[in-house]
């Protein structure tokens, strides 16, 4: 038992791991010993003892995600004069609408969009579960002239690098990072946001979700296996929780958040 606790412990202070990694290590511990108690019961005690470490507990983060304001700014970053900036246009027009996970994204093939009736992009997820996402117009139509400028066999990488090659997840962060930047220059609110490729698929997730679609069908758009993956997108979500307050406001007072006036707000900002 002591030997389990100096391993967590080494985690957290001599390795700089989060809470998060500590519990994911422990998961697996616990996992063992739960095994073990059914070949070992002689050792049921001291199996107990392991089995009863509790998780550490961490603060949760609100997910990131763009608004509306924000995602035009971000998908005109690219300069289409150049063909990487066309081909990261549709990266992130692809990334944003359909929610793909970074790696889903750089794994697409060219075979792997459908146009037309049923238009949609096919993907494998986590363990190796395959699924289909439905495609907007605005998407079919900025893929279909990407396409027509890539080409390539239905086999080979949607997003490539210039040499062919499949980008890499660190790449598709990089280019991210730098169009974020140029997005920054005309939507402020952007230099307030930490982008990355989990922020676009939380940005689809959310869009979805204001579209008034159930969870369980967010959760199978996304490949989420349980859907209570999907329930931090309710918490995240501010417009739900001001409709809720709507309902519960009295008639006599007007509905909506308060807005101080100008002078209010410049007291305040003179303390």
């Amino acid at each position: 038992m002591g030997l389990i606790g100096a391993f967590l412990d080494h985690l957290e202070v001599d390795r700089h791991n989060s809470a998060r990694t500590r519990n994911l290590r422990l998961t697996a511990i616990r996992s063992l010993f739960a095994y073990a108690a059914l070949r070992h019961p002689e050792d049921a005690e001291t199996i107990a003892r392991v089995l009863a470490v509790p998780p550490k507990r961490f603060d949760k983060a609100t997910l990131s995600f763009l608004t509306r304001d924000e995602i035009g700014p971000l998908l005109r970053a690219p300069d289409r004069s150049r063909w990487e900036g066309r081909r990261d246009r549709a990266l992130l027009m692809v990334a944003m609408q359909t929610g793909l996970r970074v790696s889903e994204l750089v794994g697409l093939n060219c075979g792997d969009v459908t146009f037309g009736t049923g238009a949609s992009v096919r993907c494998e997820g986590k363990g190796r579960k395959q699924r289909a996402v439905p495609l907007t117009k605005p998407s079919q139509d900025i893929l279909r002239i990407w396409l027509a400028e890539r080409g390539g066999l239905p086999g080979d990488p949607l997003f490539p690098t210039r040499t062919g090659r499949r980008l890499s997840r660190d790449a598709v962060e990089r280019r991210l990072t730098v169009h974020g930047a140029t997005a920054a220059t005309s939507c402020p609110s952007l230099k307030t946001k930490k982008l990355s490729p989990h922020v676009l698929r939380h940005t689809s997730a959310m869009s979805l979700l204001h579209a008034g679609v159930d969870t369980s069908v967010i959760a199978l758009w996304l490949g989420h296996a349980d859907i209570r993956s999907t329930n931090p997108y309710l918490h995240a979500d501010l417009s739900i929780k001001e409709r809720a307050l709507a309902l519960t406001t009295p008639a006599s007072v007007p509905p909506g958040r308060y807005r101080p006036p100008d002078r209010l707000l410049a007291f305040l900002e003179s303390l």
